[in-house]
């Protein structure tokens, strides 16, 4: 839920009303994260998780720019903003940021597209950090278990966002979430966290009968006043009859599960740029975009239960979660 949605408020308001609360942190600059650590801690005395990204990262173009740089010359031109430069890669933050985390402590630290090497995860450890690793399938589950991480997210097709993969193709890890819950949690004997379609207390309950200990939601929360959504996202959820959801690299250059809109069908998949590069050169339109209420341009990372959202503070809706898990396990 970063670059937006992801708020030290919603982070609170879901740790004092009993969840874990999560804050993304791979997109923000070391100083940031520290400062949304320290508004979490002014918010919340609950533990804390913190997210990073371990890998992926590329820093060099292998394909020519051109012609993405002249496609979003277009559309910067229809969004009324100055017209793109040509994205420079920058270094992989992941070091520097890591030493923020080890700096503030969070009680926990969530990590993928990767893992970590061993001695990152000695450190962790030593400060007592717990660590949650993103697994697609049943080999990187064991990757990760492998690598002593003490919980696994078990991320299922149905996710939004983008796809943890790190062995192997996506096309090949595209894994229904109860199938890879039950997978892993036969396989390893790490704790597995179920990810992926997750909106009521039915499918809570689902994943918690497959194996999983607990459960990760994205989308259910997108709508929720202390989340930090764009109001045309929000728009678009609280619509929705169906699930809409495509599998692109259009935004960022790495594959992410996204609402279908016209920027996807506009982009060439062979012109699109390497992670994050391409995202670098997309952010001025996302963010003209999130400031306009414009959709047609605007990344919405949700995930397949998408057309169940609902609009509650956040508080009341891990309380309704509950009482729908609680209601489901009481049926005959």
């Amino acid at each position: 839920m970063g670059a937006g949605p992801g708020t030290p408020e919603l982070a609170a308001a879901v740790a004092n009303a009993g969840g874990l609360g999560s804050m993304p942190a791979a997109y923000l600059p070391p100083d940031d994260i520290r400062r949304t650590i320290r508004r979490f801690r002014e918010l919340s005395k609950k533990p804390l998780n913190v997210n990073l990204f371990a890998g992926g990262h590329h820093d060099r173009i292998d394909v020519d720019p051109a012609p993405m740089l002249r496609l979003m010359e277009r559309v910067h031109k229809t969004l009324g903003i100055d017209p793109p430069l040509t994205p420079t890669p920058a270094p992989d933050q992941f070091a520097q940021s890591l030493e923020v985390v080890l700096e503030m402590k969070p009680e926990i630290f969530s990590f993928t597209f990767g893992v970590p090497d061993r001695g990152t995860l000695d450190r962790l450890r030593t400060l007592g950090i717990l660590t949650f690793g993103t697994a697609t399938t049943l080999r990187e589950a064991r990757i990760l278990a492998d690598g002593g991480v003490d919980a696994i997210v078990a991320q299922g097709a149905e996710a939004g966002g983008h796809r943890g993969t790190f062995e192997g193709s996506f096309e090949d890890a595209l894994v229904p979430t109860l199938e890879l819950t039950e997978q892993i949690a036969r396989s390893v004997s790490v704790p597995v966290i179920a990810a992926g379609g997750i909106m009521d207390g039915r499918d809570i309950k689902a994943a918690l009968d497959r194996g999983a200990v607990a459960v990760q939601m994205g989308t259910a929360f997108l709508a929720c006043p202390e989340a930090g959504t764009p109001e045309g996202e929000k728009r678009e959820l609280l619509n929705a009859k169906r699930d809409t959801t495509v599998l692109t690299r259009a935004f960022s250059g790495r594959v992410a599960r996204v609402l279908h809109n016209e920027f996807i069908d506009l982009v060439d998949e062979k012109n699109i740029l390497p992670f994050p590069i391409q995202a670098s050169l997309t952010r001025p339109m996302r963010a003209a975009s999130a400031a306009s209420g414009e959709t047609r341009f605007l990344p919405m990372l949700v995930g397949t239960g998408m057309a169940r959202t609902r609009a509650m503070p956040a508080a009341e809706l891990v309380a309704t979660l509950v009482a729908e898990m609680r209601s489901v396990q009481d049926e005959p």
